[in-house]
Parts: C-alpha cells; sequence; structure tokens
C-alpha cells in the first residue's frame, strides 16, 4: 500500500469522479484507475461502485476513506514536524479565528509576533464556534482563538489569555448614546440586530437578555461584525457586542455604551489539542501568545 495510492483514494472519494480526480492531480485518469484496482486487490475488495458516469463508495470504502483520511493528516503532520525540527524558525503555523477576533486581537497579535519571527509563516482559517472546536478535535487545526471559551474538554487544552465584557452599540441619534452606561433592562423596547441563531455571540446577547428580564426583538440579523456595525450605524436597532471588537474604533453614526448591570464578561482564549503534540513553530507561536497577553494585564 502506497501513500501515492491513498492520496489517489481520497481524490476519487471526494469527487465521485475519475477525470476530474485526474484533472485535478495533473495525472492521466488510467494511472489513478490502475492505483486504485491494486489498492482494491491489496485490500480484496471493491472501494467503489460505478453509477452512471459517476463512482460512489461501498460501505467497506467509506469505512476506508475515514481511516484513510486521519491517517494522511498524521503523516503529513509528522512531515511537517520533522521539517520544523530541522528549522522550527521557518515553519508555518495554521491558526483558526472567529469573526468576533478579526478586527483587532488577530491583527495586533499576529504583527507584534512576526516582528519577532519574521521568518515564520501563517495560514488563517475563519470559522464558527463549533467548526473551529471541531477543526482542533479533528487535526483540521492546532490553534484556534476562541471567544468564549469552551466547557471542560477532554480532548481540548484551554488557556485564557483575557477577560472582556460584552458592550451596548447604539445609533449616535438613540436616547441613552450620551450616558456613560446604561443598564441592558433599558433596551427591552429596542430592535436588536444580531448575529443568526447558531453562533455564540447570539447565546450570549440572548442568554444576557433572559438574564436582564426580557427576550430582545431581534428585527435583522448578520454573520459577520462589520455588517452588525453598519446596520446599527443605519439605525435599523441596537446590538450587543464584545469590547475588543470596538477597540479600533466603532461604525460611524454609533456609540460603545458599557453596560453597568447585568455585566456580561466572555473569556477569550486559545485552543489546542491535549492528545497529540503539535509543532514546534506552533509551540513558539503558543508561548508567544501567552506570555504577549501577560505583559498586556501588567499595564491595566
Amino acid at each position: 500500500m502506497e501513500l501515492r495510492q491513498l492520496r489517489y483514494f481520497v481524490e476519487v472519494a471526494e469527487r465521485e469522479h475519475i477525470s476530474e480526480a485526474a484533472e485535478h492531480l495533473h495525472v492521466a485518469q488510467s494511472a489513478i484507475s490502475r492505483q486504485i484496482a491494486n489498492l482494491e486487490d491489496e485490500l480484496g475488495t471493491p472501494l467503489f461502485e460505478r453509477v452512471g458516469r459517476n463512482v460512489k463508495l461501498t460501505p467497506i470504502g467509506k469505512i476506508f476513506l475515514e481511516h484513510t483520511i486521519t491517517a494522511l493528516k498524521a503523516i503529513d503532520f509528522a512531515a511537517k514536524q520533522v521539517e520544523e525540527y530541522l528549522d522550527p524558525a521557518k515553519g508555518s503555523i495554521k491558526i483558526g479565528f472567529p469573526t468576533s477576533l478579526a478586527s483587532y486581537v488577530l491583527p495586533t497579535v499576529i504583527s507584534a509576533f512576526k516582528r519577532e519571527y519574521p521568518g515564520l509563516q501563517f495560514q488563517l482559517r475563519q470559522g464558527s464556534y463549533r467548526f473551529l472546536i471541531e477543526a482542533v478535535k479533528n487535526r483540521d487545526l492546532n490553534l484556534a482563538f476562541l471567544g468564549p471559551l469552551p466547557p471542560k474538554d477532554e480532548s481540548i487544552q484551554s488557556t485564557i489569555l483575557f477577560t472582556e465584557n460584552i458592550a451596548a452599540l447604539l445609533p449616535a441619534n438613540h436616547p441613552l448614546a450620551k450616558r456613560e452606561s446604561i443598564q441592558l433592562a433599558e433596551l427591552r423596547n429596542d430592535l436588536f440586530v444580531l448575529f443568526p441563531d447558531g453562533y455564540i455571540l447570539h447565546k450570549v446577547a440572548m442568554d444576557a437578555c433572559r438574564a436582564a428580564g426580557f427576550l430582545p426583538n431581534v428585527i435583522s440579523e448578520g454573520e459577520d461584525l462589520d455588517a452588525l456595525k453598519g446596520l446599527v450605524a443605519a439605525g435599523i436597532g441596537v446590538s450587543l457586542l464584545p469590547e475588543s471588537s470596538l477597540y479600533d474604533s466603532a461604525a460611524r453614526f454609533t456609540v460603545k455604551v458599557p453596560i453597568q448591570a447585568p455585566t456580561i464578561p466572555r473569556t477569550v482564549g486559545i485552543i489546542s489539542p491535549i492528545n497529540r503534540e503539535i509543532a514546534p513553530s506552533e509551540i513558539i507561536f503558543l508561548d508567544f501568545v501567552k506570555n504577549f497577553f501577560s505583559r498586556l494585564s501588567q499595564f491595566q
């Protein structure tokens, strides 16, 4: 069994078409067909069945695909570790992040890191809260920024970097816009613009409003911070957003107002796997991030 056979097998399985797989891999279709046939002969069972012009995995093929993907990820990671062991200052760091940390936290940390380690490269992957957690569990990522950090999990190590509060973002002409702080209950009669249901910040906002004794009237939804800020600026409604997402500047025609009660804290941190080693370059970055926020907290 060869790595080449396994990679051909995965490509065909994902595309369900031998000629498309061959085109993507820049390999002759006959070469892929021959290698898959050799793999099936070695395993003693068909992995695909023909359905018209396409191919579909057999039941045993589906099982083999799952284990093959896991094995190839482990092999690729092992090769990456060897490469970085030889020169950890020239590796590549793959990091996941949510939209709520994209405007301030992520660029602040990465720009500071690159000043000290200019040879290290980054591959950044934005994703939802659940996607990032699953990506770390499934070896797609080894590091991901998150806020809030997930509950205790036997396969994930969570490191708190800082804690922040959720603030109200109001249109500039809102009656409460000039207040130094507000009670969340004072917004009970306002229209809200929030992240869609399923986003962690939607849950955070809904839970906070329930704690204040009301359910928010959600008039519009946006899937990124700029969309929500724009909706607030247009006077469509008010929103509840993390303070760090408003550090650089709130959108024009909006005002950030702290919420006095109930306070809505969220932890912000980085997650990594417990049950496997991470690459040398990722260890360097993780240690840097911990020290970076530790130094920041000393000046606050």
